[in-house]
């Protein structure tokens, strides 16, 4: 499991190609360094170790997905990041 955080620093949780919130949500698929949420939409681009929305790859798309919550994590969130980009959309 490896630690990604959005733009604003939340922690994001990584389990192979699926992408868990700290809570053990599950998010979405990764693909070629792209996030889509279970229905297939882009939701964010990974840039290091943070995922950030950019419009230029919003019209990306793949096949729906779904995965088995994980166990929810006490790691910390970080600091936001000023990489170029927005927060992604996920659900809160």
């Amino acid at each position: 499991m490896d630690d990604l955080y959005t733009k604003s620093g939340q922690l994001l949780q990584l389990v192979g190609e699926h992408l868990h919130a700290r809570s053990g949500r599950y998010l979405g698929l990764v693909r070629s360094g792209k996030v889509f949420d279970p229905d297939g939409r882009y939701c964010g681009t990974i840039v290091g170790d943070r995922v950030v929305y950019r419009t230029i790859d919003s019209a990306a798309g793949a096949a729906a997905s779904t995965a088995a919550a994980c166990p929810a994590s006490s790691g910390p969130n970080r600091k936001g990041s000023a990489v170029w980009g927005r927060e992604p959309p996920f659900p809160h």
